[in-house]
């Protein structure tokens, strides 16, 4: 790779760092704001090292004729995710006093919206490392969108691509230039956040609880204020806030820049936002109903307890009101399920996205008429538009490789010693972004602390494989991407 590419995705990740060493001046107000000063001094070491560095790979200006190819975008995408996770650990390190591993794993796993933790006590945990770790959910969540939108599509990965081929006039009419559709994105993205704080207040949080689930909700992260998650507040109105918060993040972002643009129905002419909320809807009832019988809940509490851990599965946020794990092995086999689903592309969610799944249905469908009737030529459309053969081998080979990511990872974890239900959901929903698995261990009722350095590192490049839809990750191992 040539020098001046080098120097100019160097440049943009000390543009990064420095973005990351003013977004601490917020935890360090709310330590100032709760009078717990003593902690300032972790934020300001770690925002002057975050500086050095990022002015550092800025000294050297950007080259004038250097200009990044399609393909660069794979290494700056990673890298980006990394550099920023090895600096926004400090804070942890130098609070927490936690090894480097369990920093590194936290902060990835807040990057990453993943949200499983390794972190205990948060309910006595200082206030300014409660909201970083919001913030780094917050960041992670409108950054995978920034990328889910506008650079994965350029890379022939992600779903967002497919709302671009076939249709001409799509990019002009509603994508006009790029850092307009930024700038849409993240007024919404503002917008949701504001809205969730008020609702979440309202509903009879305290405002710092708030603004702080309200963070992590829109971004589909999960970070909770207290070990009990949403368990801790008992208010049914706290509940279907954060399930209309976390639907909200799960939704394509694009489409709501579509309906301020004038184009009203666009979210519910959406086939993949019909076939998610449809989804949602249909397993809520069934669900519920299936919990009524089994349990003591009154029908409306079993709704609202099912729709609060179905929609934090589906959309990978990881809230959890309580022990799911706890309901039998019909439940459990169905949550482990939904842990690969997913929302919507181009929204802050991980998982396969429910649209591969729709996808996959109109190709089967398309199989078995062609297998009656062999002659005949089949339409293959989803959403209005062609499903031509480029489009196909992406949703292969990005399933595929899905698939065997989690697969090698669990067969990693087994190896180092876990259980094989604790390694299969751990690799679960770390690639699928999702948060909890199952079990006693890293289940919703437990963490991820007690796991070995090495299966924490394990569990990290999962997170990062899943966040970054795989492929963008593994086409960085190949020779012939270093050779030119």
């Amino acid at each position: 790779m040539a020098l001046p590419t080098l120097r100019i995705i160097g440049f943009i990740l000390g543009i990064f760092l420095i973005t990351l060493a003013v977004s601490m001046t917020l935890p360090m107000l709310t330590l100032l704001i709760f009078d717990h000063s003593e902690d300032l001094d972790a934020f300001l070491w770690s925002c002057l090292a975050s500086s050095a560095v990022g002015l550092a790979l800025i000294a050297p200006g950007r080259p004038a004729n250097a200009q990044l190819r399609p393909r660069d975008m794979y290494l700056l995408t990673t890298a980006s995710w990394l550099v920023v996770c090895i600096f926004a650990a400090l804070p942890m390190v130098l609070i927490q006093h936690i090894s480097y591993t369990d920093a590194f794993f936290e902060t990835m796993s807040g990057i990453t919206t993943t949200g499983s933790t390794v972190l205990t006590g948060l309910d006595s945990v200082t206030p300014g490392l409660l909201i970083w770790r919001s913030m780094l959910q917050w960041l992670g969540g409108i950054g995978f969108i920034g990328m889910a939108v506008a650079i994965l599509p350029l890379l022939r990965v992600g779903g967002m691509r497919l709302f671009q081929t076939e249709s001409s006039d799509w990019g002009e009419k509603i994508m006009p230039r790029s850092h307009m559709v930024a700038q849409y994105i993240l007024f919404i993205y503002l917008g949701f956040t504001l809205l969730g704080a008020l609702g979440f207040w309202l509903a009879g949080m305290s405002a710092f609880d708030a603004i702080n689930h309200s963070m992590v909700s829109i971004s589909t992260g999960g970070f909770s204020t207290s070990d009990a998650s949403l368990a801790h507040w008992s208010q049914p109105a706290v509940h279907w806030v954060a399930v209309l918060m976390m639907i909200l993040g799960s939704l394509p972002f694009a489409l709501y820049v579509t309906s301020l643009r004038g184009h009203r129905q666009a979210l519910f002419k959406d086939q993949q936002v019909r076939g998610f909320i449809g989804f949602l809807l249909l397993t809520w009832l069934v669900f519920a109903t299936w919990l009524w019988f089994n349990s003591e809940y009154p029908w409306l509490d079993a709704l609202r307890i099912v729709a609060v851990n179905v929609t934090s599965v589906v959309t990978t946020t990881g809230f959890a009101l309580g022990d799911y794990s706890q309901w039998g092995s019909f439940a459990v086999l169905l949550f482990f399920y939904l842990t690969f689903i997913g929302g919507c592309s181009g929204s802050t969610a991980g998982g396969l996205k429910i649209f591969r799944f729709q996808v996959a249905y109109v190709l089967l469908k398309a199989s078995l008429q062609q297998l009656m009737h062999p002659r005949a030529v089949i339409k293959q459309q989803y959403n209005n538009h062609i499903l031509d053969e480029e489009i196909v081998r992406s949703l292969t080979t990005f399933s595929f490789f899905f698939t065997i990511t989690i697969g090698m990872i669990a067969l990693g974890l087994a190896l180092i010693g876990l259980d094989w239900v604790t390694a299969l959901t751990a690799a679960a929903t770390a690639v699928c972004n999702v948060g909890p698995g199952l079990g006693p261990v890293v289940g919703p009722a437990g963490n991820f602390s007690s796991l070995a350095d090495s299966a924490k590192w394990l569990l990290t490049i999962g997170m990062l494989l899943g966040r970054l839809e795989i492929l963008t990750v593994l086409v960085l191992t190949t020779r012939a991407f270093w050779r030119h």
